[in-house]
């Protein structure tokens, strides 16, 4: 089975940003699958071109990526953002006719606008669409406050409607997103999990390494990795950093990128926060490595009511790690951490319940690691991302098969 995968903001292993494609893809190919997977030439969180943007990677046997123009737009305005969204809706259209052989052709969203390539696409190719959607777009969105446009809003919501009902089928990452998605015209839909490979979080060094580089020795590092954005609700974060800026014992550190970076760094300087420490995004293959250096990691969002839907990926990659998760999101990856008993929960937007979390993982190490043992426990046998892959391999075979 010969897969055609349309995705702007994939990344590779050696990329920051999720990596779930790429495993899924490398577990597909293992099976004697091929994939395809074309891409943005330009790094969806850090801006960069890729150093591979004129040439096809073949980074697995059986795994072919194709980079494509992109219209650059990172930390800019929304306007500039959808001007990149259909910049590489026409690109990858026109690379995407090209691919030959194809069986299936795999959309998927946020951003939602590359479904309509990856429908139109399997239609001219006579094969089955595949929609996997990974956020509630354009409801995420339009919550947060991000798209505000009347207009643009009625063309998403028009979209999103329509890939529902034109899909052959819909796969959902989160339990969450189902009943979304019916009401919205979802038929067959299914269910393949965020999940993660354990064994790229074992670290060779137990994060000596990263602590030592950092100064962080002394230190219980309460580490967030990730997007910083409006949604990830950072500055509830530096609001709980300044609670404890006296006691030296406990450091947030932040790694990643995003919009609001900047913004995030001139606040925690302004109130003369020494407890934090903002780091620059890391590939996927050296994460281990940085979360091994953690005693505690986090996981936030704003207190808005859908995002009681979400399975973020980075709850599966803390408790992989064998790291407890300090988690400030309800709903159903609430539900995911208390049951493996894998960490603290404290109601999104309150700084103080966060300090008072981040100080017992301070004052108890021991109890601290041994939920997170129970997380990279439950998650090896839950959430294995070679068992989801086979989830995945199974609908489209179904799907292939009876075209």
């Amino acid at each position: 089975m010969h897969i055609l995968l349309i995705h702007q903001a994939f990344a590779a292993l050696d990329e920051p940003g999720g990596t779930r494609h790429i495993e899924m893809a490398r577990a597909l190919a293992a099976k004697g699958h091929r994939v395809t997977i074309i891409t943005s030439a330009v790094s969806y969180l850090t801006g960069k071109s890729s150093s591979a943007a004129k040439k096809k990677e073949h980074p697995i046997p059986g795994v072919t990526i194709r980079r494509v123009y992109t219209y650059p737009a990172l930390h800019r305005s929304f306007f500039h953002r959808v001007l990149s969204f259909f910049s590489f809706m026409f690109s990858s259209f026109f690379t995407g006719l090209a691919v030959e052989q194809v069986d299936l052709v795999w959309g998927t969203s946020p951003p939602i606008f590359q479904g309509w390539t990856a429908w139109l696409l399997a239609r001219l190719k006579h094969v089955p669409f595949l929609f996997e959607v990974r956020d509630l777009w354009p409801a995420f969105a339009i919550a947060v406050g991000v798209l505000r446009q009347k207009t643009l809003i009625r063309l998403s919501l028009w979209l999103e409607r329509f890939l529902y009902r034109h899909a052959d089928v819909i796969v959902v990452n989160s339990p969450g997103f189902i009943e979304h998605i019916k009401e919205h015209g979802g038929r067959d839909i299914r269910l393949v999990e965020n999940g993660v490979d354990p064994a790229m979080f074992v670290s060779k060094t137990g994060g000596k390494e990263f602590r030592r580089q950092h100064g962080l020795e002394n230190n219980c590092v309460i580490l967030y990795a990730g997007a910083h954005g409006i949604s990830n609700d950072l500055p509830v974060v530096l609001a709980a950093a300044e609670q404890l800026k006296d006691e030296k014992a406990v450091r947030f550190v932040f790694v990643g990128d995003g919009k609001e970076k900047a913004v995030l760094q001139q606040l925690a300087q302004s109130k003369g926060l020494p407890n934090t420490l903002f780091l620059p995004s890391v590939p996927k293959s050296q994460m281990a490595e940085v979360v091994a250096g953690a005693d505690a990691c986090l996981a936030i969002l704003k207190p808005l009511e859908l995002y009681k839907t979400t399975y973020p990926n980075k709850v599966f990659d803390y408790m992989a790690a064998g790291k407890p998760v300090l988690l400030a999101i309800d709903g159903v990856i609430r539900q995911v951490v208390e049951g493996a008993q894998a960490g603290l929960f404290v109601q999104p937007g309150d700084a103080q319940s966060l300090a008072q979390a981040a100080r017992w993982i301070s004052q108890h190490p021991g109890e601290a690691a041994k939920l997170g043992e129970n997380g990279k426990t439950y998650v090896s046998i839950h959430f294995n991302r070679r068992q989801l892959a086979e989830k995945f391999e199974r609908i489209a075979l179904e799907l292939s098969e009876a075209k």
